[in-house]
């Protein structure tokens, strides 16, 4: 036997592909698919610096993400966090009740409030609060001075770091029935308005509230994408006499069209959580009618009224339809030929 027949280790052989198969053959060409894939040891020993950088997240992950999942045990019980010291055995010697705490969520009209709530604020937010950072990455994209952009940047992104106290002391003493506007208003001969305490715009006031405060952020992301374009593109579309309108709409929309569609699935999947601390600070202004929402829904029933059961039987429903929203969306970004979260 020759030299170069034998393998000269076992790693070389399991790195040794297969000859390909002959046409129409898809028995041989899966066989040499398998067999020029390295082995799970060859694999393990390859990657194990990149797997032990890797540990501490995944142990994170699994200790505060994936462990907690299993306390959904109690939307299934009538659960008495007093049984026992052990937060475990009172789980397992909660009395078991089945689907009754979900029967009691779809008969109550408080829960389906705070679900329409829940959607009206996602439905606003989508359309008024989504484009916003995409045109501010297109405006200050634009501006030829790197200074200027850099101020405006920082500027606009400043407010991310506020707390909603702090964002909603500042709206309080702009929109208040004393803030600024209101005085001036009257100053003029006409009535003061007192927009923090009107349930009727209520939904808006949160969502300009969340725009200033994060539009920022996106902003960030879609300029980082914009900075990948190659200026080579917009050299090759003005040789063709494209304008400044139509390299916008060839050159810079196309790219940002993945993160466009990725930000959009993971808002989607993010659209029954509309901002619990900034609903709660103003829930007692507007009353829980205009206000409720599903995480406070969840909040009052299970800390204030510790119905704890019922509570998760409520946050079960949030978590399943939020899945449905990311499988749907992520369907429709595969559609428009993008990636989404994860490949077909």
């Amino acid at each position: 036997m020759s030299h170069s027949t034998v393998p000269r280790s076992r790693a070389e052989a399991d790195m040794t592909a297969t000859a390909p198969a002959a046409p129409g053959d898809t028995t041989g060409s899966r066989d040499g698919r398998r067999a020029a894939r390295p082995s799970l040891r060859l694999r393990f020993g390859r990657d194990r610096v990149l797997l032990l950088m890797t540990f501490p997240a995944v142990a994170l992950l699994l200790l505060f993400g994936y462990l907690p999942i299993l306390g959904n045990i109690v939307a299934f019980e009538d659960y008495d966090p007093y049984i026992s010291d052990n937060g475990v055995v009172s789980i397992l010697h909660s009395p078991w009740v089945g689907l009754a705490n979900f029967q009691q969520i779809f008969q109550d009209s408080a829960f389906w409030n705070a679900m329409s709530n829940t959607l009206v604020l996602f439905v606003l937010q989508l359309v008024l609060y989504f484009p916003i950072p995409i045109l501010l990455a297109l405006l200050i994209n634009s501006v030829v001075r790197p200074r200027i952009r850099a101020v405006a940047q920082a500027v606009l992104y400043l407010p991310h770091f506020f707390s909603w106290v702090l964002v909603i002391a500042v709206f309080q003493q702009l929109l208040g029935g004393a803030g600024l506007f209101s005085q001036l208003m009257r100053q003029h001969g006409f009535d003061g308005l007192d927009i923090m305490t009107d349930p009727d715009t209520f939904k808006f006031l949160v969502t300009a509230q969340s725009v200033w405060k994060d539009a920022g952020w996106g902003i960030i992301v879609f300029l980082a994408a914009l900075a990948s374009v190659s200026p080579d593109l917009y050299e090759a579309a003005a040789m063709d006499g494209a304008g400044r309108r139509r390299r916008m709409w060839h050159v810079t929309l196309p790219a940002l069209r993945p993160v466009i569609a990725l930000l959009l699935v993971l808002r989607v999947g993010d659209a029954l959580t509309v901002g619990f601390e900034q609903i709660l600070l103003q829930r007692d202004a507007v009353g829980p009618g205009a206000s409720e929402v599903l995480d406070t829904f969840v909040w009052w029933n299970g800390v204030r009224n510790q119905d704890f059961g019922y509570a998760a039987a409520a946050g079960l429903v949030k978590g399943v339809v939020s899945i449905g929203l990311v499988l749907a969306a992520n369907k429709v970004a595969h559609l428009m030929g993008e990636q989404g979260v994860y490949q077909k």
